[in-house]
């Protein structure tokens, strides 16, 4: 299969204008995520995976496992029944995954927020998440949604990671430059 970003765009972005026209953007967020969610799990992707499976039961499957999960209600309309089954019929539910995700960069941008992961080598308070924050929204322009992780491997300082930029402040990779330097 070619690559799944490259795939998973005109998708992406056709659902993306249906959304926003109908003004849906958080609700087929959810459903997406929830379609993707499926098409991950290992017993629900091995039946996906069988040859004998016709498209339209794969489509099927995929939305009859989204029942009852808040907010996948979308699949079950015409629109979600379409989409699934167009991308049973292609054997593009694998990219799943990737249309959600390039889906939530559009509405993203559209919302003007972007998301951004902080990554410490331990917890930090609400003040200093608060000025990474506002030092982002600065730098980016837009509004940051910023996701905390903790990785105790860094040692101190802290990783920043927003759409394709990283910025690496962490004691580890100072350490590792150090090495380098002292090794060449």
């Amino acid at each position: 299969m070619a690559d799944l970003s490259i795939v998973a765009r005109p998708y992406a972005k056709a659902i993306f204008d249906v959304a926003r026209e109908s003004g849906a953007l958080e609700a087929w967020s959810t459903a997406l995520a929830a379609a993707a969610s499926v098409v991950v799990d290992a017993t629900a992707s091995r039946y996906l995976g069988r040859p004998a499976l016709a498209a339209a039961e794969r489509a099927r499957f995929v939305g009859r496992m989204c029942e009852g999960v808040a907010g996948a209600e979308l699949l079950s309309d015409a629109t979600g029944r379409n989409l699934l089954e167009l991308l049973a019929e292609n054997d593009r539910l694998l990219a799943l995954p990737e249309i959600a995700a390039q889906f939530d960069r559009f509405k993203a941008q559209a919302e003007s927020k972007v998301k951004a992961t902080l990554i410490t080598a331990s917890a930090v308070d609400k003040a200093q998440v608060a000025q990474v924050a506002q030092a982002l929204e600065r730098k980016l322009g837009r509004k940051v949604e910023l996701e905390l992780k903790v990785d105790a491997s860094l040692v101190g300082g802290a990783i920043i990671r927003a759409e394709d930029m990283v910025i690496d402040g962490s004691v580890r990779s100072r350490l590792k430059r150090l090495a380098a330097t002292l090794i060449d």
